[in-house]
């Protein structure tokens, strides 16, 4: 399958997400702001946020002051740990579509499997697709046990599970098991905040590709049929991030990236 920048993911909601997008975590203020203007203009209609980011008062700015129609924008945001429970995560959501401007979200996560009370904030979350204030729902940070659990008490699959995801944690039997149950697997720091990105091996397959690491890094994930968010506030990389598409990495060369594994997490709780 050819991908390109205008590539859709049709979620088991039947909703369509674009495959690539902007992480906005650590994005605050006019950065924020600057960052998803940019990603607009360059083409980018998938924006992730949460209410732990800080940052959708800026977010809704940005998308009030683009010409980009809304349904052409897709917008991800995110229930936190304080605000799980049924009537706490249906107020947070409220909240959260006040500060972005909007009347709904296309896509609304449960941000971490934190305590028992996201059971109740599942419920709160299939509440908000029958009330139209979301398009889709999904969770953030589930392992497989985590998911096996949400299965045994409810029958509502989650859309997308959001994870950290790079050839340097290889996360291969999640991967399996979100595909094999119809779960859209997505990326949060495919780029590793940067760690990694000097890699010998890495650099090797880039230069093979006239490619930098980062664009290796979005594009291997891309074809292991992960939506990638890669967050950057610089104009420069924003840009670079969505020059992906243009190429396609070989077996060989995939096999190579896919050993780079060594459970190596840039983000802990």
């Amino acid at each position: 399958m050819d991908l390109d920048l205008h590539t859709k993911v049709k979620l088991n909601s039947g909703i369509e997400m674009p495959i690539l997008g902007l992480g906005t975590w650590a994005l605050t203020g006019k950065s924020a702001y600057q960052a998803v203007i940019w990603a607009l203009e360059v083409g980018y209609r998938l924006i992730d946020t949460a209410t732990l980011y800080g940052n959708e008062r800026e977010i809704g700015k940005a998308l009030k002051d683009t010409d980009i129609p809304r349904d052409e924008i897709f917008i991800t945001t995110k229930v936190w740990q304080t605000d799980l429970g049924y009537e706490k995560t249906l107020s947070a959501l409220e909240t959260s579509l006040r500060k972005l401007g909007l009347s709904y979200v296309d896509l609304y996560l449960i941000h971490w499997p934190a305590s028992e009370l996201i059971h109740e904030s599942w419920e709160a979350l299939q509440k908000s697709l029958k009330d139209e204030k979301t398009r889709s729902i999904g969770v953030s940070n589930y392992e497989i046990q985590h998911l096996a659990e949400l299965f045994d008490r409810s029958d509502v699959i989650p859309s997308v599970n959001q994870v950290e995801f790079s050839p340097f944690l290889f996360k291969k039997e999640l991967l399996k098991y979100c595909q094999s149950n119809d779960i859209s697997l997505e990326a949060y720091c495919p780029l590793t905040r940067g760690r990694k990105l000097d890699h010998p091996k890495l650099i090797k397959v880039a230069k093979k590709y006239n490619k930098t690491t980062a664009q290796i890094l979005i594009r291997w994930g891309l074809q292991h049929r992960v939506i990638e968010i890669p967050k950057s506030e610089n104009q420069n990389h924003i840009i670079e991030n969505a020059d992906v598409f243009d190429f396609k990495i070989d077996k060989i060369d995939m096999k190579t990236l896919d050993n780079l594994n060594e459970d190596y997490s840039v983000v802990y709780l």
